[in-house]
């Protein structure tokens, strides 16, 4: 089968320090299987590889049987053997002579001397082995700015030697501090009032509203004693003895 003609989704087979197995090879790109995935033809490919295969075609690679992407699984055992083959530095062209497990690469290529690191300092654009990266930030002509070591924040410049003072550094920041939280507390306390204000103000309409309810219920209740004070009886009796008076 002819080889990906895209960026191979497998290790180079240079990476390692002898030739591996050729069932850790996959069909697509000839690398060693990346995060290895087989299908349910049993065939096994490189999860990049597949993908891309499968986003043109819906069979597989090597048999041509249809492939359904949710029948794929990934082959974690076959993964963690691979990891431990035996590899080369990325750095070995740069002279890097250490040799590791597939699966601890990474980490020693985060501490290996041979390793390019961009200058810190800014406008430098220089990379530097890991190992010689101390040197250079000794003469690196863009390192003129320095942090004060005694931590009072101010910005240094190491060519010039000028005696620094950090105590009137650390004066000034505490006063620009002060007067940050003076200004913090002064509109806290402006708040304060306004919600006091409009606490107290909603306080008085409550007593004010307490007061109408209570008079309008005495009002009724005294209404309706009277009511209940005033038999029927007597009403009509009233109403005959006017009536006789007219007669007379």
């Amino acid at each position: 089968m002819l080889a990906w003609p895209f960026q191979s989704g497998g290790y180079d087979l240079n990476l390692f320090t002898s030739p591996p197995d050729s069932n850790f090879l996959c069909s697509v790109c000839h690398g060693v299987l990346k995060r290895p995935m087989r299908l349910p033809c049993s065939h096994i490919f490189c999860k990049k590889c597949i993908l891309r295969w499968l986003a043109r075609q819906k069979t597989c690679p090597c048999c041509r049987k249809e492939v359904k992407r949710k029948k794929m699984v990934h082959v974690n055992k076959l993964r963690k053997t691979i990891g431990h083959l035996e590899v080369k530095c990325k750095n070995a062209e740069a002279g890097c002579l250490v040799t590791c497990p597939l699966a601890h690469r990474k980490g020693h290529q985060n501490s290996c001397p041979f390793e390019l690191m961009a200058c810190p300092n800014a406008g430098c654009m220089v990379q530097i082995p890991r190992g010689a990266l101390a040197e250079h930030l000794q003469h690196c002509q863009h390192g003129t700015q320095q942090r004060c070591t005694l931590g009072c924040g101010a910005t240094l410049d190491p060519t010039e030697h000028v005696p620094h003072n950090y105590h009137c550094e650390l004066r000034e920041a505490w006063g620009q501090r002060q007067d940050r939280s003076q200004t913090l507390v002064l509109c806290l306390l402006q708040h304060v009032r306004k919600v006091h204000h409009t606490t107290s103000l909603i306080c008085r309409q409550l007593a004010q509203l307490g007061n109408f309810l209570e008079n309008d219920a005495l009002l009724l209740s005294a209404q309706q004693e009277d009511a209940e004070a005033t038999p029927e009886g007597s009403i009509g009796a009233e109403v005959w003895g006017v009536q006789d008076q007219s007669t007379l």
